[in-house]
């Protein structure tokens, strides 16, 4: 076999191989068990709240990577985005630690409070950019069903967090403050540049802040489900 032959074996092998894992991906993101909404007593216990907790951050994660990346491709060309979406996130004022030395040296408590800060100062611009982002113009059918997903995969995630901080510290009852989004005008601008500029920033923003919580929740489970030991 030729090496051409070899290189399109092993292409094929490797988008077959990405496919199953997306879709096991998915299905493990569908088949956790959850606690259900309103419950008293939730009986899923803390280790499977994590499990659940990790898979669910590093989905919202992925398909935030992929809605940025078809973002650019679409709206993006020729245009200077990035230079307006530096250091202009609305969860900037959540003092979240800047690398992976910093995160290690961070309490697990204070580590817990910002993931749930950063997940609930996402539930608004989240719950608009679902419905914003029709405005587009073009077909961002793609961008549209990832944007509605990770709505719902948000709002499954901070769930998730509120029963794991209710069983990791019971006396904890203060709700945490959370960062407000002032950004649903520039959404709305009737100027397409900028509009397309405030997309490009929340786009931004959400690949940003959703590695942010998939590192400190991969770290967390670490420390409080294996004591460090893994």
């Amino acid at each position: 076999m030729n090496n051409k032959a070899l290189s399109r074996k092993a292409g094929s092998f490797l988008l077959l191989w990405l496919l199953l894992s997306n879709l096991l991906l998915c299905r493990s993101v569908d088949s956790l068990p959850i606690c259900p909404t309103g419950a008293v007593n939730c009986e899923v216990s803390l280790r499977d709240l994590f499990d659940r907790a990790v898979i669910l951050s590093h989905y919202i994660h992925t398909l935030s990577s992929e809605m940025f990346g078809e973002f650019e491709q679409q709206y993006g060309q020729g245009k200077n985005f990035i230079a307006r979406a530096l250091n202009s996130c609305h969860t900037a004022s959540i003092p979240t630690p800047g690398n992976k030395e910093q995160a290690q040296n961070t309490h697990h408590e204070t580590l817990l409070s910002l993931v749930l800060r950063v997940l609930r100062s996402w539930n608004e611009p989240l719950y608009h950019l679902a419905t914003e982002v029709r405005s587009l113009q073009g077909p961002p059918r793609g961008i549209l069903s990832k944007a509605i997903e990770i709505e719902e995969r948000n709002r499954q995630l901070l769930e998730g967090m509120e029963k794991i901080i209710g069983q990791v510290y019971p006396e904890d009852k203060e709700n945490e403050v959370y960062s407000v989004w002032p950004g649903l005008p520039s959404l709305q601008d009737a100027d397409e540049d900028s509009r397309l500029s405030a997309f490009y920033n929340l786009f931004h923003c959400l690949r940003r802040d959703s590695h942010k919580v998939d590192s400190f929740l991969k770290l967390l489970k670490c420390r409080i489900i294996y004591d460090n030991n893994c």
